[in-house]
């Protein structure tokens, strides 16, 4: 379970998404021990991303990717859709900055503009109570835990076992 709620920015999200959408590759197996995959740098079975309102930029952009890659669900709320990045600053004369847009974001396919202006919808929208929240239960991650385990129990995720050793 991955959770970017809250989560402001940066840019890491094509490192993680890369590391989420790798695959088994090959088996190992090292006398008297258990299989392991290889890669082993890999989160092997179901996958759910928690996000809300304040995921934004990056926070943003990580929920997109990870529903474009196939990876699992997203639930709780519309990220806050910021994404037109900065870079660098102009001066002013008091010693105050103006940041100014310089880069977007649009669909692989050239169809549109993304994200900025709306965010990301999740797959399964929850909304935190906040009472509730207060008393310390938190329903989108409740909602999640649960995704996760109806898949470990409709598609049970496992590596095989190995064959028969050689004769030799």
């Amino acid at each position: 379970m991955i959770d970017v709620r809250g989560n402001g920015g940066g840019n890491v999200s094509p490192m993680i998404i890369e590391r989420l959408r790798r695959e088994v590759a090959m088996i190992d197996l090292r006398r008297n021990g258990q299989p392991v995959p290889d890669p082993r740098e890999q989160v092997v079975g179901p996958k759910v991303t928690l996000l809300n309102e304040y995921s934004a930029s990056d926070g943003d952009l990580f929920p997109y990717r990870f529903r474009d890659a196939g990876l699992g669900k997203l639930v709780g709320k519309r990220s806050w859709g910021g994404v037109i990045g900065i870079a660098g600053t102009l001066p002013f004369m008091d010693g105050g900055e103006l940041n100014r847009p310089e880069f977007a974001t649009y669909a692989k396919d050239g169809s549109a503009w993304i994200i900025e202006g709306h965010g990301v919808d999740p797959d399964i929208v929850v909304d935190n109570d906040p009472a509730r929240e207060f008393r310390g239960e938190d329903q989108q991650l409740d909602k999640a835990i649960d995704v996760i385990l109806e898949e470990l129990r409709s598609r049970p995720t496992s590596l095989p076992g190995p064959p028969p050793w050689p004769v030799k």
